[in-house]
């Protein structure tokens, strides 16, 4: 028998080779893109701000400096004054409070009415779904802005809480619609079986079983609720139906608008318009960010 070389050969073990992982690591910049992070930093801070409103300004934002009407923006008045010799830059911040929490308080209500009917409507027979969609449709068909004119013309003079009622429940057809039908789709699965079998209640139901299986479709609706709510505020009150100027808005700051065209002061204008423009850009950013990502979850299940 011939003998083998050995030197021709090398015995290797199971660890003969270790075999390292490939692990991409991704940079903060990959990791960041397509998120508004911009968005959000700009959101928080003006969140911030306006919260902190009472260090920020500078003057009484309800004070009437008669001896400084009209005045153009300046060292002592960093934003101007509007007609009434109010100071513009501690208006914005007081302001932005009451207007984010008009389309905070809108947001809720609007979310409450539209999850509440629309798990309602996809539960039920096909004859009451039938007649709540149609509903919600014959609704959801009237302008908006006319429906909200109604109403506010019969509430009387508005505040924060009426403004935000007359808003959120003229708002709420287009999510309803959508619970709708995300509950239609679920309604009769195995665990929903399960819980009726059990004796579990509508209440128990919808909070445990349906509605955790359609927020994130819904959460661009929730989210972009809000800076539809706040524009439609600064709507009524350049018509003004919205709140009075005694109550300092970014809408009732834009109500003076007509007046600083004719005096040709654009500060008053171009200013409250900047930031309401700007925060409700910033919402709309963070809103399509939601969507996107539940577009991503839904083509990967």
């Amino acid at each position: 028998m011939a003998e083998i070389d050995s030197s021709k050969f090398r015995v290797v073990g199971a660890e003969y080779k270790t075999i390292e992982p490939i692990i991409n690591k991704l940079t903060l910049r990959e990791k960041l893109k397509g998120k508004p992070i911009f968005s959000f930093i700009i959101l928080l801070a003006i969140i911030i701000c306006c919260i902190f409103s009472g260090k920020i300004g500078n003057h009484n934002p309800s004070g009437f400096y008669l001896e400084n009407l009209n005045n153009a923006p300046n060292s002592e008045f960093y934003f101007g004054t509007d007609s009434l010799g109010r100071d513009i830059f501690s208006m914005i911040w007081y302001g932005g409070r009451v207007s984010i929490l008009i389309g905070l308080l809108s947001m809720a209500i609007i979310t409450v009415i539209g999850i509440v009917y629309g798990c309602i409507s996809g539960v039920s027979s096909e004859k009451v779904d039938a007649f709540m969609m149609r509903t919600a449709e014959l609704g959801n068909s009237i302008p908006t802005l006319l429906l909200i004119l109604l109403i506010a013309s019969i509430t009387g003079k508005q505040n924060v809480f009426k403004i935000s009622f007359v808003i959120g429940i003229t708002g709420w057809f287009g999510l309803a619609r959508i619970v709708r039908s995300e509950v239609r789709q679920i309604r009769n699965s195995e665990y929903l079986m399960s819980a009726r079998t059990y004796g579990a209640g509508f209440g128990h139901i919808m909070i445990f079983h349906l509605i955790p299986n359609f927020v994130s479709p819904i959460m661009f609706v929730v989210v972009s609720s809000i800076s539809s709510s706040m524009s439609m505020e600064a709507t009524l009150s350049f018509l003004g139906l919205g709140l009075p100027v005694d109550v300092i808005s970014w809408g009732s700051m834009l109500s003076l608008a007509n007046k600083a065209l004719l005096l040709n002061t654009w500060w008053v204008i171009v200013i409250p318009g900047f930031f309401l423009i700007l925060t409700l850009n910033c919402i709309t950013n963070l809103g399509s960010f939601f969507r996107k990502e539940t577009n991503k979850i839904h083509s990967n299940l």
